[in-house]
């Protein structure tokens, strides 16, 4: 027994250590990958995709296309090869002539290295991926013939059960016809039911009576006139006014994404909120600054976001060449915040001058996935604004003209219209 033991031990010691030496070596692999990513999305993401071309080439095969110790040279200094002549670096240089490839001289050999286990982590998920989807297809044609199997079942069911149905009709018309037979023959044996009349309510004399209550019929008017008036001043009260209005928009814009997850500010977008009246929807070249890198294809698979399509097919660009076709259209955005003609507001005057935060009229915007209209934007409601909002004049060069001038009109020294902002444009031009 000892022997067996001693001989159990013997391989069983290095079984177990190449068992450790495996999950070590699978668990450092995934933790490459993992840095990898992190690292490739720090530095090479704002030119280089893993699939499909950018600014720079596919990566995609890199390690087949390329020797290792010449990737780390490259990445590590560029341009230092390109100077040197080398023949792949010049040759890459000369395809891509617009993306000079950026020296990285604060990565490690290892830092490199894992981004090139990153790149081979994505191949291969994609590889499981269209492995998946073939699988998916024959799963398909498999499901189709079940499906034709069932649409026969479900046809000779049907058939049954119709069957089935007339059966039980020609039955029961059986027993209906006995049922008859039986009660015409024995007609003289059943008495007649006797009928009892009982006393008739005069529904119409009652109604004379109340009509002729003078009292009664003045508080029914009344209470219909004030039915009536209530809820014709409710209706002519909100007449115009849409809170909560939420319109389909042409692409699914989530502000709570943008605004509130990647915290951009509002201005970037709406740029003439700062310095105009509107606050400017914006032109789809402003979206193209981030989706022109930026395509949220690691949640579609691979495959474009359909939103992200919607922007490139307005501008008629072509990612793969990165190009922008003849035949351009304006998104057609749905006005939601829409203030009477008579109304005038200036964004800038409130978000510059006062200091007034978006929020404030268009509610929690950061937290919106379709916006729509928080705020009644009722004069009423404009008004109260006006009268609960301190003004806010230190360091205000705005309000630091309006208190020079009172100082003026304290010392009895003159005081102009353009003084007060007379020579505005908006003062006269609408």
């Amino acid at each position: 027994m000892r022997n067996i033991s001693l001989v159990f031990e013997r391989i069983a010691k290095p079984i177990s250590v190449a068992l450790v030496l495996l999950f070590s070596v699978s668990s450092l692999q995934a933790q490459d990958a993992k840095e990898g990513e992190t690292i490739f999305k720090a530095n090479c993401s704002s030119c280089h995709k893993v699939f499909g071309k950018f600014l720079g080439p596919e990566l995609a095969g890199v390690n087949e296309r390329r020797d290792e110790a010449w990737l780390l040279k490259w990445i590590h200094n560029a341009p230092s090869m390109i100077a040197a002549g080398d023949p792949i670096a010049l040759e890459l240089d000369a395809q891509y002539p617009s993306a000079a490839m950026t020296a990285f001289p604060q990565l490690s050999e290892d830092q490199i290295k894992s981004i090139l286990v990153y790149i081979t982590s994505e191949e291969e998920k994609k590889a499981a991926s269209d492995a998946a989807g073939g699988g998916a297809s024959g799963g398909g044609a498999g499901g189709a013939a079940a499906s034709g199997d069932a649409s026969s079942f479900m046809i000779i069911g049907l058939v049954a059960v119709v069957i089935l149905a007339f059966v039980v009709i020609l039955v029961l018309n059986k027993v209906i016809r006995t049922l008859e037979r039986v009660i015409a023959s024995n007609k003289d044996l059943i008495p007649e039911p006797a009928l009892v009349e009982g006393p008739k309510t005069d529904y119409v004399g009652k109604l004379k009576k109340l009509a002729k209550n003078k009292k009664l019929v003045f508080f029914a008017v009344l209470m219909l006139i004030v039915f009536l008036g209530s809820a014709g001043w409710k209706t002519l009260w909100n007449v115009g006014v849409h809170e909560g209005y939420q319109p389909v928009q042409p692409i699914k814009f989530s502000h709570q994404l943008h605004a509130g997850v990647n915290q951009i500010e509002c201005q970037y977008c709406h740029g003439g909120a700062y310095k105009s009246k509107n606050a400017s929807i914006p032109s789809a070249n402003v979206c193209m600054n981030c989706h022109k890198a930026i395509t949220a294809s690691d949640k579609y698979d691979g495959e474009l976001s359909p939103e992200i399509a919607k922007i490139y097919r307005a501008l008629d660009y072509n990612p793969e060449t990165m190009e922008y076709g003849p035949n351009q259209r304006p998104i057609e955005w749905v006005r939601i915040h829409n203030l009477p003609d008579f109304a005038y507001f200036n964004h800038s005057q409130h978000v510059v001058v006062a200091g007034v935060e978006c929020q404030t009229c268009h509610g929690p915007i950061e937290t919106m996935e379709e916006v729509y209209q928080y705020s009644p934007l009722t004069m009423k409601w404009c008004v109260n604004c006006h009268q609960e909002t301190e003004v806010n004049h230190e360091g205000n060069a705005y309000y630091d003209q309006l208190i020079a001038a009172h100082e003026k009109l304290k010392k009895g020294e003159k005081v102009t219209a353009a003084m007060l902002g007379g020579l505005e444009c908006g003062k006269c031009h609408y």
